[in-house]
Parts: C-alpha cells; structure tokens; sequence
C-alpha cells in the first residue's frame, strides 16, 4: 500500500473552517480527523500552519494561460494553461473553445480527449470541454470572432457530439437558428446546456428552460437585460437573459469576480438571488494569465480576436469593452470576500463543490470529505497559493 500523505490545518469545509488532520490513502481522503488528534503513526505530515487547506478549485469557464490558449490546438498551448492555472489552485477544469473554424474546434476537442485521459502531471486536470461558441447571437458575441459565428446546423453540430463523453456543459443563444436542435441534441447525449452571448427574451428563455438549459455564462456580460430589449419593443418593457436568470430557481450561474467584470454590488445582488450553490466562480480567464501587458488574441492564432492587457485585465484594442480576465482562481477568491465580506468558506465553496455540483461531479471532488478525491490547496494566511496536490500528489509549480 503507498503510504499515507497526511495534511494538518485550518480545513476549509463546506460550511466553516476548523482545524483538524486529513488522512490520504490511494489519492482519496480516507479520514477527517480533529484537531487533537495523534499523528504519531504517519511519517508524511503536511502541516499548513496558520494557512488553510482548501479544496482544489473547479473552473468552469477558462481559455488560456501563460500565452497558450485551448484553441491554438497544440499539446504545448494545454500544457502552458494547465499549469499556469495549477499554480493558482485550480486542479479540474472544463477547458473552453472559442467561436472559430469547425477544423479547428473539433482539433480542440480531441485534444481535450486526449488529456482528458492523459493529463499534464503538473497541470490541472481536465474534466472534458466547454464547448463555448460558435452558436452565439452576432450581436452578442463580445470579443469573439465575429466570422465565424454561425446557426446550429445538425449536419455540423453532430460531429461536436460525438465528443459527448468529453463535453461538461455546451452553450447556445436561444434566439438562434437551431438552438433548440442543438439543446435537445445534447440532452439525448447527456451533455448539459448553457445559454450565453445571448440577447434573448424572458420567453425565449422561458422556452430554453424547457428544452433542459440549466446554467448561464458569466452573468451580467454579453447578455439582454430590459433596457437591451427596448430598442427592439418599446412597450411593453420584457425582460430577457438577465432577468430570467435570477427568476428562475432552475438555473445555476457564474461571476467573474476580478473587480473589473463586475463592482461588489453586482456580485452581491447575485449572491442574494442565486445563492453560494447555484452560484460559481470562474475565471474565464485568457492567454494572458501571468503574462505581461501588451496584444494578444483570444481563440486560436489563425483567426482569433485580438486584445489588449492592461491595468489587470482584457480589453478590446479600442479600449471600449472588457475582453476576458486575465486572472487565475485564487484571485478571484481574494477579490469576492473582499468586495463582499462573506465569509472564506462559503467563497471557497463556490470555487470548488458548487461548480463540481454544476459539472454533476461532485461526489468525486469539490470538497475536504470522506471519499472524495485528494484535491487539496495549501494556502498562506493571506490566501496565497503554497502548494498543490491532486489525487494527493504534489504538483511541481515552478
């Protein structure tokens, strides 16, 4: 038997934070141990000190890092991200495409596949893809590529499906051509269905939740509100996105929380409706994580959509729109208790067992319990990432 790895702490749980010992056997978490509790027997003790020891961090919405991106289609640009964003905490992610050519989406799915099943020893893990654009309202499509932006046509959107078995989640404008096809495609192959770059109404979604739509992308960003809709019908006023997201109790969501995508006020409206369980943090995060300021292009090298770093975060060249985070996880935690004061564990959570719940895997991950997968972050006081293990390994960061 491999010998026990034993970690002693401030454990962040689900729901507080106390010290006490975690006990790893095989990669899961065989006991929860108090605090007083003798550690005489183990040889490998990991002690955090006055840190914490947290969950490793679930991403649901992540492109890039350190200058790979998911879509340029190469095994260096995975590895690049992978570890990059193993560095910030994240251990599971559900790598995100871009609006781009079919060619060069589906090279991004089977590469998923393959590190999917092969995974980068020093990078988070792969939990399958996002499959995020092309089917987006034009108008709605933020800083993607505006060409390739198209309809849900069967005869394409069938070859995505037949990486059903790598797909998280998979996203779609209601209001588009064969989006509905596109959702009850998914559904049949057990894919679950987001809606985003959507400029839909309350109807349309309405009819979205029917055909088995359960999450919505990064909320408040590229999506129709009220005063959107008004241009299009003066009265009545009806809502759209954002109003039947927070209506509606069927549906999870997700805030990039790096102080520039959204102020504290929006995060903490989104808070109170939603709640920390059917509310994740992401990162949607580009290539430019840990990289310096200056150009880059989200999607693929050939034919994505170029953007600028600067002053923490991505912005369009003409300085007129935001254009991804540039941000790994642990910021984004440092930043929501900050703007909002809630407590550590209960932002923690929506960094890790509720986007595991969201992915439907939490019962392998997403928490310190009994059972569960040995992901585990060993923070500083300041919440500073020390060190990483996945399946209670130790990953090398540097």
């Amino acid at each position: 038997m491999p010998t026990p790895v034993v970690f002693r702490g401030q454990i962040v749980f689900p729901n507080r934070i106390e010290r006490g010992a975690l006990v790893v056997r095989a990669g899961r978490i065989a006991e929860v141990l108090d605090d007083d509790a003798t550690l005489l027997e183990f040889t490998n003790v990991i002690d955090a000190g006055d840190g914490y020891l947290s969950p490793g961090f679930v991403d649901l919405h992540v492109h890039g890092g350190l200058g790979g991106d998911f879509m340029d289609g190469t095994s260096e640009s995975f590895q690049l991200a992978l570890k990059a964003h193993a560095r910030h905490g994240t251990t599971r992610m559900a790598i995100t495409t871009t609006v781009a050519k079919h060619e060069q989406i589906l090279a991004t799915l089977q590469l998923t596949r393959q590190f999917r099943h092969t995974p980068e020893p020093n990078g988070a893990r792969v939990m399958g893809a996002h499959f995020y654009g092309p089917y987006f309202r034009y108008e709605a499509r933020g800083a993607h590529p505006g060409a390739e932006v198209r309809p849900a046509i069967p005869q394409e959107f069938d070859q995505y499906l037949e990486y059903a078995d790598d797909l998280v989640t998979a996203t779609v404008a209601p209001e588009i051509i064969g989006a509905k096809e596109f959702a009850l495609a998914c559904r049949a192959k057990g894919v679950r269905t987001n809606v985003g770059h959507s400029w839909a109404t309350f109807a349309q979604m309405t009819e979205a939740v029917e055909w088995g739509v359960r999450h919505i992308d990064h909320l408040f960003c590229a999506m129709s509100d009220k005063t959107r809709l008004r241009q299009f019908q003066m009265y009545p006023m009806q809502g759209g996105v954002l109003e039947a997201t927070l209506y509606y109790d069927e549906l999870t969501t997700e805030v990039i929380a790096d102080g520039k995508h959204l102020d504290a006020s929006l995060l903490l409206l989104a808070l109170k409706i939603k709640g920390p369980d059917r509310l994740a943090l992401v990162t949607d995060c580009s290539r430019a994580l840990d990289m310096p300021n200056g150009n880059y292009v989200i999607g693929p090298r050939d034919g994505g959509e170029p953007f600028v770093k600067q002053d923490d975060v991505g912005m369009l060249p003409d300085l007129t729109a935001l254009a991804s985070s540039v941000q790994g996880m642990d910021y984004m935690i440092r930043t929501f208790a900050k703007l909002t004061g809630r407590p550590l564990w209960e932002v923690i959570r929506m960094a890790s067992l509720t986007p595991a719940r969201i992915a439907g895997r939490d019962r392998e991950f997403g928490s310190l319990e009994k059972g569960k997968q040995a992901d585990v972050v060993v923070f500083d006081r300041d919440l500073n990432v020390q060190r990483v293990f996945v399946d209670g390994v130790e990953l090398q960061l540097k």
